[in-house]
């Protein structure tokens, strides 16, 4: 996944419900394309399959366990995401927390299946510790501003600044991605200039009248 990268959480809003997360998708498709940067999208799960199979960005799991195949129902494994044509998988959101070694054994069967990891943590202090466990993207995301409409890079910008110190001094190869209360080109902005790698967005954009404007005003600002 290349980066700076603006990625979409669908999550499980009625917005994106049955075609529209498709829909979503191809905008974002469109907007990447237009502007020559990079933007990926985490559909709804029923979904995954669908959107994957028919646009070219790349598409992420909003979850996914660390069961094998077989006998595993009701598990979203990661050889069946691969299967669906997605190319990694959040882990670890704050609507969808895992015990830390649940955290650590996903990120590693993600790799074995050569899936990208996109972790998310709530503090400076988490994204120490799952910085150890290597995986590709960290998305320091505090929960009490997802959703809020206020951006953690500008209410909190030292919670990123010290995220992306808190990589740096564990594996300079894991990289930070900023998220919670993104809606503006500005708040966009602010995250790169703090150091990460882009922004994970989600009802800043699903909840947005019109979604490729949205999605293009945030986009524009990965133009560097």
């Amino acid at each position: 996944m290349q980066t700076p990268v603006l990625i979409i959480n669908e999550k499980n809003y009625l917005e994106v419900s049955g075609d529209r997360a498709l829909k979503l998708a191809k905008a974002a498709e469109a907007v990447a394309g237009e502007l020559g940067v990079a933007v990926a999208v985490a559909p709804p799960l029923p979904s995954l399959g669908l959107v994957a199979g028919a646009i070219s960005i790349p598409v992420l799991a909003q979850h996914t366990d660390a069961a094998n195949p077989g006998s595993s129902t009701g598990a979203i494994v990661p050889e069946l995401v691969k299967s669906l044509g997605a190319i990694g998988s959040l882990v670890n959101h704050s609507e969808k927390r895992v015990p830390f070694d649940v955290l650590k054994q996903t990120v590693i069967r993600l790799k074995e299946v050569g899936l990208v990891s996109v972790v998310c943590a709530k503090s400076p202090e988490e994204v120490s510790r799952i910085a150890a466990v290597r995986p590709d993207f960290i998305a320091i995301e505090p929960p009490e501003l997802i959703g809020s409409g206020i951006a953690v890079s500008k209410a909190k910008p030292e919670v990123v600044s010290d995220s992306v110190e808190a990589v740096r001094q564990v594996d300079s190869n894991v990289r930070v991605i900023c998220g919670a209360g993104i809606v503006t080109g500005e708040d966009v902005d602010a995250a790169l200039k703090l150091g990460s790698v882009g922004v994970l967005v989600a009802s800043g954009i699903v909840k947005a009248s019109d979604w490729r404007a949205k999605i293009t005003e945030l986009a524009e600002l990965l133009k560097r």
